[in-house]
């Protein structure tokens, strides 16, 4: 099974969710964290999550007679790898993307479902923005983007903070094509749209 067919699966996509910025998490952990999974569907998954190297167990205990294991995300298998994304065909990318998007909508409507929501307080917000950027310029914002957000992926638990979900897309647009020249060359900042939802 490649990665993409492993990964982009409804329940081993939240499976692998709950582990970011967590480090270790138990079989049990996981239960309490997908409580509308049931518990054959969630071994199942985790299982193939395991047999696939994309979870490792980190530690094993007996607890009433039975083995719980405690196991660790892989975070370099816990991706569609490039060479791989390049072999998929629209329609599989089209489904995998619907299977990320699902994802991200069950996160959402779980926030909402909580029934105290305060967008400005849980600090919550969906943004949506244009600019012209060459591929180095884009490649630079990537990588500036990772190296803010990796000391944070460090973090512990502790007083103060909150396990908070942080979801990228990025897209050329379609209405003056991906690589304009002149046009873009003259774009300024303030004419490109932004949409933004926050606190």
């Amino acid at each position: 099974m490649g990665s993409a067919e492993l990964l982009l699966h409804p329940v081993r996509l939240r499976i692998v969710q709950a582990f970011l910025g967590e480090g270790e998490l138990t079989t049990a952990d996981l239960r309490a964290r997908l409580t509308d999974v049931s518990p054959a569907t969630l071994y199942r998954q985790v299982a193939a999550l395991a047999a696939g190297g994309v979870l490792e167990v980190a530690a094993e205990r007996r607890v009433r007679g039975a083995v719980e294991r405690t196991y660790r995300l892989r975070p370099e298998r816990a991706a569609v790898g490039p060479e791989e994304a390049a072999r998929l065909g629209p329609d599989e990318h089209r489904a995998a993307f619907t299977t990320f998007v699902a994802g991200l909508l069950g996160d959402f409507d779980r926030y909402l479902a909580r029934g105290d929501v305060d967008l400005g307080r849980d600090q919550v917000g969906y943004r949506h923005a244009g600019f012209y950027a060459t591929d180095e310029e884009v490649v630079a914002l990537l990588t500036a983007v990772r190296d803010a957000v990796r000391p944070l992926q460090e973090n512990r638990p502790g007083a103060g903070r909150t396990r908070r979900l942080l979801t990228t897309v990025l897209l050329p647009a379609d209405d003056q094509g991906a690589r304009s020249s002149a046009s873009s060359a003259t774009a300024s900042t303030d004419q490109v749209p932004s949409s933004d939802v926050s606190s």
